[in-house]
């Protein structure tokens, strides 16, 4: 059985670190996932995919062990090194404070921080059990860091965020780096910040990510709402939806359909499109569903699924929403749903053949700076978006 487990380790750790350096490649190899998900059955825990490990009392999640190959992107990001203090925001199941405490060795320092205290106490008592007991795990809102250890090297945030906490840029070296994902208009973005000379924190690497919203004081306006069992809607920004009829209208199956004429694969529309939504001024709205033994879908042919969820992305009002469908092969097609169902598909339809006229941009020469809320904001060649929290306003250009 010991064999069984190295082989599914190395398994996965060699399809997940391809592009990573040597230092996440052998903390992957080294750390056994399957001791941070008791209950998880051994090819379960090895597969490169997220698991939910705690659920509120509606079903949505609140915790899971992230996808490996996104945590190993977000470590070579954080460019980690022996004698690292590294503080994190959300201690999920202790895998990943794992992972770090492998790579800064014995000479660096790692601390945890969730809000919640049953999962402080897994986390804790999975390190343990993994021999990484000297991992310190507090119980407390993210947003207040860990003064009394700091000041830290890195940081890292394994929950997806509206806004930079003032405490942790105190918290945080000269010179320091901090990974973090955050949600700007619904796409959220992983982005390696660093400090400039001017006070602000520049974007170094942007990538896209997908992670649990967090909760407490960074909470931002973004929601997920159920509109049936395994089916959640989940819309950035204020835009006002009916939940009772998005559910109905959801169950009926689409009242229209429309080709777009343009073909896109599963990753293009994610990391792409989607964003290209979410920045360009319209309600976008992700959908998840998932897929359960005896329960049929609702959503049909969706952009992306994995074994255990699907997902599809569109724009939603009221008790309407419109979404992406993929009838067969990879050319996109517009599912409306509702009464106003026809002209959301109209609305999509016309958004994404403006993508693929645009050079279908993505993350590539994407930059995300933030500076202190209300600071002047100093002209950027490309410059598309400016979004203010309340700590932080976030810059978004091309460069």
């Amino acid at each position: 059985m010991t064999e069984d487990l190295t082989q599914l380790r190395e398994a996965l750790a060699e399809s997940v670190s391809g592009n990573s350096g040597p230092l996440v490649a052998g903390a992957l190899r080294a750390v056994p996932r399957h001791l941070f998900l008791p209950g998880v059955s051994p090819e379960q825990a090895y597969s490169d995919e997220a698991i939910v490990t705690k659920r509120d009392a509606g079903g949505m999640a609140r915790s899971s062990s992230s996808q490996p190959a996104l945590m190993a992107a977000m470590l070579d990001m954080l460019a980690l090194a022996p004698g690292h203090r590294v503080l994190e925001i959300g201690a999920g199941t202790g895998y990943n404070a794992a992972l770090i405490r492998h790579i800064v060795g014995r000479s660096g320092t790692m601390v945890s921080i969730d809000i919640d205290l049953d999962t402080v106490e897994d986390a804790r008592a999975n390190l343990a059990g993994a021999g990484f007991g000297d991992v310190t795990v507090l119980c407390r809102d993210g947003a207040d860091g860990a003064p009394e250890y700091a000041p830290f090297d890195r940081l890292i945030a394994t929950v997806g965020l509206s806004d930079l906490s003032p405490a942790w840029l105190a918290q945080l070296r000269p010179g320091a780096r901090m990974v973090v994902p955050v949600d700007l208009r619904g796409s959220m973005l992983c982005v390696a910040f660093e400090r400039e000379d001017g006070g602000h924190w520049a974007s170094r690497a942007v990538e896209p990510c997908g992670f649990i919203k967090v909760r407490g004081a960074l909470a931002g306006s973004s929601r997920d709402i159920s509109l049936a069992e395994g089916l959640t809607l989940h819309l950035p920004g204020l835009a006002e939806v009916d939940a009772g009829l998005l559910a109905r209208a959801l169950a009926e199956g689409p009242g229209s359909m429309l080709a777009t004429g343009i073909a896109a694969g599963s990753s293009r529309v994610t990391w792409t499109l989607y964003p290209w939504l979410c920045t360009g001024g319209w309600d976008a709205c992700e959908i998840s569903e998932e897929l359960a033994a005896g329960r049929m879908p609702l959503l049909p042919g969706t952009p992306l699924r994995y074994r255990t969820a699907q997902f599809s992305y569109g724009l939603v009002s009221g008790g309407s929403i419109a979404l992406l469908t993929v009838p067969a092969g990879e050319e996109l097609a517009v599912a409306g749903y509702g009464s106003g169902g026809a002209a959301l598909a109209a609305a999509l339809a016309d958004a994404v053949r403006a993508w693929d006229e645009a050079g279908r941009p993505g993350t590539e020469g994407l930059h995300v700076d933030a500076y202190p809320a209300g600071a002047p904001v100093p002209p950027a060649a490309g410059l598309d978006l400016v979004i203010d929290r309340p700590a932080t306003r976030f810059t978004v250009y091309r460069a």
